[in-house]
């Protein structure tokens, strides 16, 4: 199974920011939209960061509450490690465990398609995991069944 399926099922709907947006901004969309993570874009639609809860809360642990206003260009993480559309999602857990984040931003070629998080990687994981369960319990047990 691949990033694709993952968005063929959840949709390629991304919310995005801009880098001149204050973390307190930041912080208002990611509570407004209920989700964990923004997308920085450039004006040209490009990538070129990420934020989400962890980062605000660090910020806010060392600079306090004034480090709301800061902007989240200088806050957000720029070293963005992206999935391709063809990964498996093998490859997007090792991706999302080495680094240890929670969200991947999909590109294809160099704009923006989509974003899965780890509960989307795993949710989908279990579920082909089931899937194989269940064919090698009809296998087994000689269940005919349709593919």
């Amino acid at each position: 199974m691949t990033l694709a399926h993952i968005l063929d099922h959840k949709g390629h709907d991304v919310v995005t920011a801009r880098a001149g947006m204050s973390l307190k901004e930041i912080a208002d969309i990611l509570s407004a939209h209920n989700i964990g993570a923004v997308v920085v874009l450039t004006e040209a639609d490009r990538v070129c960061g990420i934020v989400s809860e962890r980062d605000i809360v660090r910020h806010l642990s060392v600079g306090g509450a004034v480090s709301l206003e800061d902007p989240v260009w200088c806050r957000m993480t720029s070293d963005v490690v992206f999935g391709d559309p063809s990964d498996t999602i093998d490859a997007a857990l090792e991706k999302m465990n080495t680094g240890r984040f929670r969200h991947l931003p999909i590109v294809r070629g160099d704009v923006l398609i989509g974003l899965v998080s780890i509960g989307d990687v795993v949710s989908h994981k279990i579920a082909a995991g089931e899937q194989n369960t269940s064919d090698l319990i009809r296998y087994i047990t000689n269940e005919s069944y349709a593919a």
